[in-house]
């Protein structure tokens, strides 16, 4: 695995989180669990972003990996 993170997809990831809950924001763009982590960056320079869902609604994470507020979409995919 490079330095760069793979973009998993150009758009990013609808997902309704819960208030409270911890989330595993996948950064290396390996993951099968997309925009989760499954341990795909094992033996990489990547790791998971841990991220806490400030309320309960739906938020749209980053599916470049490219953002520049991890773990939500920037628009950075546009400029890809």
């Amino acid at each position: 695995m490079s330095d760069a993170p793979k973009i998993a997809q150009t758009t990013p990831y609808p997902v309704e989180v819960e208030a409270g809950k911890t989330y595993f924001w996948c950064s290396c763009g390996q993951s099968s669990k997309q925009p989760f982590c499954d341990g795909s960056h094992k033996g990489s320079s990547f790791a998971p972003l841990k991220w806490e869902a400030p309320e309960t609604k739906k938020v749209f994470l980053c599916g470049c990996k490219h953002t520049k507020n991890a773990p939500l979409c920037d628009g950075s995919h546009s400029d890809l």
